[in-house]
């Protein structure tokens, strides 16, 4: 009897390709269902023999907290790279900060200008 192994719905491309292949390496025979054209079904991947189950699934908890650690580390250094300060970022390249403050001395200016000319009115 079939038996539900991985939900393939939110999982991106890329992780359920390498599960697909993982089993395939390992010989674990599996099939797959599609959501359908109005997304009522399952995604998923599911084995067709309950006896290969305990092994499957191993295998699938090793490679998910392989892959959990491995895109963590990816995301901290993508992290590390970009968290610099307002300060070094205005640094680094202070012309755009100068154009856009210099519009948003404008904007301000455009809005507040009627209400300061209408002293001259009183």
């Amino acid at each position: 009897m079939a038996v539900l192994l991985f939900r393939m719905r939110g999982a991106p491309a890329d992780e359920v390709e390498e599960v697909r292949a993982l089993l395939q390496a390992r010989g674990i025979e599996f099939y797959e269902t599609q959501a359908g054209f109005w997304g009522v079904g399952t995604e998923a991947i599911w084995l067709r023999d309950n006896a290969r189950l305990a092994e499957a699934r191993a295998l699938l908890d090793d490679y998910q907290a392989q892959r959990a650690q491995r895109v963590r580390g990816e995301y901290e250094a993508v992290r590390a790279s970009k968290a610099r300060g307002l300060f070094q970022a205005l640094r680094a390249n202070p012309l755009p900060a100068l154009i856009i403050l210099l519009f948003l001395l404008f904007i301000l200016y455009i809005s507040l200008a009627p209400f300061l000319n209408m002293r001259n009115w009183l």
